[in-house]
């Protein structure tokens, strides 16, 4: 027996590969592996940037006794989160109704069928806080499986039927139930701090894009104050990073000051759109400086040579939680010299520090003090000779998805062709690499794409073609778009909605069904937005009936609970009042440039030289030699304009 990690296309799982644990990678060999041993299977979920996952790999994982337990008792199975959604998904439900809590590490005892009996979160190396050791509950898990195996099995059965329950689908909501929500979810806004509840603090990004999508509602009247405070509150917090720029995962208290330091691209992809879209509405050039700032991070740090997105950077470095951050006054001293007491003052320093007796950069001052740019640049430089966090350096199909949407709608925005190239890069690389014999792989790693791609992929990745579609009018890319979005029906459900694995994914003790949009949208929001656009450049009623079928399958928890499901209540709110654009003729630019001057999620626009049938909403839309634009509701059309001040009238009305 060994471990049959070596070969892994995970960051995380090479992370085991040296572990004394003889762990195999999720697969049916495992399984038929614990029957032929009569022994549970004890799976192991995490992700390569989470700091709790290395802190119980080295106290349990790397230990020789505690390995040697676990394989003499278990067949013992790690999973990477990240390129196992579907896996993560069930066992985190599972770990949630068993605990009333979810996290990673996430450790589950399954049965045979890969049905869960136990589960749990870390586990310390010795008992703490009431809490059993990670040996002691190794020792009970197979005592009661060998002793007490019938209550075993009725555990597992009444597990699994508590995960089974799902929310029925409840219609698309109306205006009356988007109020509800909005106001359920201004019940909940910290007006001191910005941001939704208490400590942890995550950024929330889809409730962010709602709040973005109603603020010029009458009946969301603080939308737009809610929003802003919040961006301000974390641009100027510890849980974004000053010098080398993007946003850590989350905050570990209220007030944004002490992040969880790991680095996602899903966060950072995100935010940048709405800090850009912000600053667009809102008139905000600081704003707009985040998501340059943000986007230069992604652009920096996490971008492969060739053009996609690695996924993450770790929170540790040398061992230590954000001791890559972290600075001593002595340290600021000695990097800036002159110049330190106006930036200690500006971020707050003290000799006593804000975090295990260091500092962690965060905007105190009110007015920026001259230099400070230069300043800025003398800490980074300093900073980027220690020992940099581990990079998780496998390409996430959907992830990768989001940052071309966020690239492609900068650029146009921004009128940066930069941005936009690097949002073709993206896209090309996603192509080419992730796409194997006309199917999307969910990941990508150094030359191997590793298992078939799931519903959030797909939807994501759309997104990602018609927004760059949008921008550019290149027809490729909506060509790609329309193929993604022609496979979802290899995930419906018959109750409506979609299933995050395919009908030929493998099989799970349930199939995944995920409508929860926190930190990301769920597969089936997505899903609703990418078939949104799809029927809003085709006038197909059959796309538009599966969009309804998506939104409607998320519309019981988002109604209930907007917090968990926000992004499904954006589709919603959009697809009440969408139009479509279409400009056509050898002069686009003046016009289309006028789409960017607001955020427009619900307006479709699609561009050409002339009339084609490549996309439907540009058929018969015959200008001679003139550029009009034509603006629609389900493909009727006012009549063209060619005048910009005119079509942006049109386009708000």
């Amino acid at each position: 027996m060994a471990n049959r990690l070596a070969n892994s296309t995970s960051p995380y799982l090479l992370q085991h590969k040296e572990n004394p644990v003889e762990w195999w990678e999720w697969s049916e060999e495992a399984f038929a592996e614990a029957r032929r041993r009569d022994v549970p299977v004890l799976i192991s979920i995490g992700y390569a940037a989470c700091h709790w996952c290395h802190v119980m790999a080295h106290e349990s994982f790397e230990d020789p006794i505690t390995a040697t337990e676990m394989n003499r008792l278990f067949v013992n199975v790690k999973v990477d989160r990240e390129e196992r959604p579907d896996v993560d998904s069930v066992y985190m439900e599972a770990t949630q109704a068993m605990t009333g809590h979810g996290g990673w590490p996430m450790t589950v005892f399954v049965d045979h069928d890969g049905r869960p009996f136990y589960a749990g979160t870390y586990f310390p190396k010795t008992p703490h806080h009431g809490m059993p050791s990670f040996r002691q509950l190794l020792d009970g898990i197979s005592t009661a499986w060998n002793e007490k195996r019938a209550e075993v099995s009725d555990q597992a059965r009444r597990l699994v039927d508590a995960v089974a329950a799902t929310v029925p689908p409840s219609g698309v909501p109306g205006t009356s139930e988007l109020v509800a929500a909005y106001q359920k979810i201004e019940s909940l806004f910290d007006s001191d701090n910005g941001g939704f509840g208490g400590a942890p603090k995550f950024p929330q990004q889809p409730l962010l894009e709602f709040l973005l999508r109603v603020h010029a509602e009458s009946w969301a009247p603080e939308a737009k104050l809610m929003l802003g405070v919040t961006l301000d509150k974390m641009a100027r917090g510890g849980i974004r990073d000053h010098l080398g720029g993007g946003f850590s995962r989350y905050s570990v208290d209220a007030g944004w000051l002490v992040p969880h330091f790991e680095k996602m691209l899903y966060d950072n992809a995100q935010l940048a759109r709405i800090y850009l879209w912000a600053g667009v509405e809102f008139g905000r050039a600081d704003f707009l400086e985040v998501a340059r700032d943000t986007i230069g991070y992604l652009n920096n740090y996490l971008r492969h040579p060739n053009g996609g997105f690695y996924s993450s950077e770790d929170a540790d470095s040398e061992g230590h939680e954000g001791k890559f951050y972290v600075w001593t006054l002595d340290e600021v001293r000695a990097a800036l010299g002159a110049e330190a007491p106006q930036a200690i003052d500006y971020f707050g320093l003290t000799e006593g520090g804000n975090f295990e007796g260091s500092n962690i950069l965060s905007v105190v001052g009110d007015s920026t003090p001259p230099g400070l740019v230069g300043s800025k640049a003398r800490l980074l430089e300093v900073r980027e000779r220690r020992i940099r966090p581990g990079l998780d350096d496998k390409v996430i199909a959907s992830w990768n998805g989001l940052a071309i949407r966020t690239l492609a709608e900068a650029g146009a925005v921004l009128k940066d062709p930069i941005l936009m190239n690097q949002a073709r890069q993206t896209a090309r690389f996603v192509l080419d690499n992730l796409m194997i014999d006309g199917r999307l792989m969910r990941s990508w790693r150094d030359g191997r794409a590793s298992t078939p791609a799931f519903l959030d992929d797909h939807s994501s990745v759309a997104l990602g073609m018609y927004a760059l579609y949008s921008a550019t009018g290149e027809i490729d890319w909506y060509r790609a778009a329309v193929d993604l979005v022609d496979q979802m029906h290899r995930f419906e459900r018959p109750d409506g909605g979609y299933f995050t694995t395919a009908k030929d994914g493998q099989d799970l003790f349930k199939r995944p069904f995920d409508i929860t949009d926190n930190p990301l949208p769920s597969g089936n929001a997505l899903a609703s937005e990418a078939l949104f656009y799809a029927s809003m450049f085709t006038g197909d009623k059959h796309l538009h009936g599966m969009m309804e079928s998506a939104i409607s399958a998320g519309a019981g928890l988002a109604t209930r609970y907007p917090t968990m499901s926000a992004h499904h209540l954006s589709v919603a709110y959009s697809s009440a009042r969408s139009k479509e654009l279409a400009v056509v003729g050898p002069d686009r630019q003046g016009l289309t440039d006028v789409y960017y001057q607001r955020f427009r999620p619900h307006i479709a626009l699609a561009s050409a030289p002339t009339q084609s049938p490549a996309v439907p909403l540009l058929v018969g839309r015959d200008t001679g030699t003139a550029t009009m634009a034509f603006v629609c509701r389900d493909f009727v059309c006012d009549l063209p304009t060619s005048n910009p001040n005119l079509l942006a009238e049109m386009l708000d009305s």
